[in-house]
């Protein structure tokens, strides 16, 4: 709770870009309430603007309840690079996700710096894949996120409408915590260290 109220979390919920609305006829503007949020705060990642993605995936994973809470309500986690086989074409989604209340897979793909409209061409591929291979006839159309170091507002809206899947595009931050709080947390040397260790001990098991 302490958290949501220091990094604003009332202005944040529903604002991120998105095409929900459009694409999900109905139910989108309540869908985008629940997981378009802009920015998304990764500060408790103990990381730095110039992380690549797999440094912020292995830091996602080692605090993956923290991150889920940072998403929204109601998410679970399915698995990180999953993998997926289209006719022998080998593809691996950064994060896959499930959000419980509304009953469907949310693909997740992280950019380090800034939007590009063909990140939207991958994630808009996974989304579709997705529906394809794993989603149930019971289950939610699958929704896209994509996680970017910035991006322009208006370059965004433009690859959002040519889009077919349902997407929403946010930006992350790591500088919401004070300056003294920051400092307390581990370096990402630190965190792939530990990623390392829980690797070797799990191989001597």
């Amino acid at each position: 709770m302490e958290h949501q109220i220091l990094t604003s979390l009332h202005s944040r919920t529903g604002s991120a870009p998105n095409n929900l609305e459009a694409r999900l006829p109905g139910e989108g503007t309540d869908l985008a309430r629940a997981v378009a949020k802009d920015p998304l705060i990764f500060d408790f990642l103990g990381l730095t603007e110039e992380a690549q993605e797999h440094a912020m995936e292995e830091a996602m994973t080692l605090r993956m309840a923290q991150t889920l809470t940072e998403f929204g309500p109601g998410f679970a986690f399915v698995g990180r690079q999953h993998h997926l086989d289209v006719d022998g074409d080998d593809f691996y989604i950064d994060l896959l996700l499930y959000h419980v209340p509304s009953d469907r897979y949310v693909v997740v793909e992280l950019k380090a710096g800034k939007f590009k409209p063909e990140h939207l061409g991958q994630l808009n591929f996974y989304a579709a894949a997705v529906n394809d291979m794993l989603r149930l006839p019971r289950q939610a159309p699958t929704v896209g996120i994509l996680a970017c170091g910035s991006k322009n507002e208006r370059t965004v809206r433009y690859a959002l409408d040519g889009s077919s899947q349902p997407l929403t595009v946010m930006s992350y931050t790591y500088e919401a915590l004070p300056a003294n709080e920051q400092a307390t947390l581990p370096s990402p040397e630190a965190i792939t260290a530990a990623l390392e260790q829980d690797h070797t001990d799990a191989s001597e098991l």
